[in-house]
This record gives C-alpha cells, sequence and structure tokens, in this order.
C-alpha cells in the first residue's frame, strides 16, 4: 500500500471529491489555512490536529512548504512567512478600484446598518463606481456612473481637500455654486474654510445640504503615495438621529474600511 493511501482521511474529513479534485492539493492549503492572528505558531501536533491530517502527512506537507518558502520553523514550532501574501498577489492585481473596494463596502453596510458607497472626482463632480444600498433615502436615483456636485457632498469634500492648491484654485474658478437646499454651502469662502477642516480631520459630514433629509460622513482612499484617488461614504436619513451620532455610530468602521481598501489597493500596485 502506498503511503498516500496509508495516509488517506477518514470518510466525511474532506467534501467528496470531484472528477478534477486534487486531494493533497487540497490538504495543502488546509495546513496554511489553521494559521491566523490567534495561532501564529503551531506544533506539528497542533496542525495535525487542526487539520485532522496523520502527523506523517502533516509533516510531508510542511517540509515540502517550508522548501517553497511559505512556511519557517524553529524546529519545534511553524509559523507562516510573509511569502504566503504573493499567492493573493496575481488575484488582486487584475482587480480595479470598484472591485477593491465593494466587498469591503458590503462588510461596512452591514457592520453600520446603512448604505455605503464610493467615488472618484471627475471634473467638478463626483461619479460613483460602488453603491452597496440597504434602502431608498434619496429621491435621487444613485446608480453606477451617477454624478453629483462635489461641493454638496461628503465624497466630493473628501476628493477636494486632497487636491493639489492648483488643481484646487481652478476647481473654485470653474464651479458655480447653488443653493439644492437651505443648508448648501454657499460662498467660496465657506467651502474653503470647510474643506481645509475636513483636511485637517480626515473625514467629511454633509448634513442635507445636497437634499433634504440626508445625511452622509466620508473618508478617502489614499493611494500608496498620499494621493486620495477616491472616497468612500455612509449616508443616512437625517431621522434616524444626529450628525454627532453619526459620527459615533460610523466613522470608526468607516475608517477601517478605508484602510482595508488601501491595504489591498497597495499589494495590487506592488504586484504589477
Amino acid at each position: 500500500m502506498s503511503a498516500e493511501a496509508r495516509d488517506a482521511p477518514e470518510i466525511g474529513e474532506l467534501p467528496g471529491p470531484s472528477s478534477g479534485f486534487v486531494q493533497s492539493l487540497a490538504r495543502g492549503l488546509s495546513v496554511i489555512r489553521v494559521f491566523g492572528a490567534d495561532a501564529p505558531l503551531m506544533t506539528l501536533s497542533d496542525i495535525a490536529r487542526a487539520t485532522g491530517l496523520t502527523r506523517a502527512t502533516t509533516r510531508r506537507f510542511l517540509m515540502t512548504l517550508i522548501e517553497l518558502g511559505y512556511v519557517r520553523t524553529d524546529g519545534k514550532t511553524f509559523a507562516l512567512t510573509a511569502q504566503v501574501l504573493e499567492l493573493g498577489f496575481s488575484y488582486l492585481s487584475g482587480l480595479t478600484l470598484p472591485q477593491i473596494a465593494q466587498p469591503q463596502l458590503e462588510d461596512l453596510s452591514l457592520r453600520v446598518g446603512e448604505s455605503t458607497s464610493a467615488a472618484i472626482l471627475d471634473g467638478s463632480d463626483i461619479v460613483y463606481i460602488v453603491r452597496v444600498p440597504t434602502h431608498r433615502i434619496m429621491t435621487v436615483g444613485i446608480n453606477l456612473g451617477t454624478r453629483l456636485p462635489a461641493y454638496a457632498t461628503s465624497m466630493g469634500r473628501v476628493l477636494l481637500a486632497g487636491l493639489e492648491p492648483d488643481a484646487l484654485s481652478n476647481y473654485l474658478h470653474d464651479v458655480k455654486l447653488q443653493a439644492l437646499t437651505k443648508r448648501t454651502v454657499g460662498s467660496e469662502a465657506a467651502l474653503i474654510a470647510e474643506l481645509n477642516r475636513v483636511r485637517e480631520q480626515g473625514w467629511a459630514l454633509a448634513d442635507q445640504e445636497l437634499e433634504p433629509g440626508l445625511r452622509s460622513i466620508a473618508a478617502p482612499i489614499r493611494s500608496s503615495s498620499g494621493a486620495v484617488v477616491a472616497a468612500i461614504n455612509v449616508s443616512t436619513a437625517a431621522s434616524s438621529g444626529t450628525s454627532e451620532s453619526l459620527r459615533r455610530a460610523c466613522l470608526p468602521a468607516l475608517l477601517d474600511a478605508a484602510a482595508h481598501i488601501e491595504a489591498d489597493l497597495a499589494i495590487a500596485a506592488r504586484s504589477h
């Protein structure tokens, strides 16, 4: 009997294989997956127990992973190396900004129970590139590609605050500020003061400036060079609370989502 046959798992240990299923590959991946934040260092026995594989099989997979550079050992315990990140580089390198942001915004929407979006700046408008709706709170329909005036939106203010001085000067020269609601910023001086505040605090909040009853909070998405390349936001009905309650409830999760998107963008950029 071959060593592979002797080490075959018990029925039910792994999903039933299809005609193209490679069991040894599945086992090797299961060894990688048992490591995590709660278990960065593991012994051979720990890994065998967690994967359901025999010690002999586990040891062979570990030795192979060590040889390939994905695992290191001090002779007693085993740990993953940074090289395992390369396994995700090819996937991330083919993704666009919307594809990278989408899962993070879906998770953010679930965490805060509100609609989330991502947008970029195009001329004097923001353009929506991701939208995760929960319930309708706007009379203006929002879809991918929807354009809205940057000065009256939280994402627009984050994007404007990230512009170089010359680019912002050109924007202010060309834009015509209109009172979309009684709360809309009404002057260039007021808008500049707001952008300075956004730049200093690292996020923006727009309270019923685009349309009555709509409140949103936004954060920038920066490239590895520090340039603001996009913005993400959480939008909610003004009747659901105050501006301060929105900040307390959503800002930490919003900034966390932005950090994760930036990390994935950095990985994608390095893999090119």
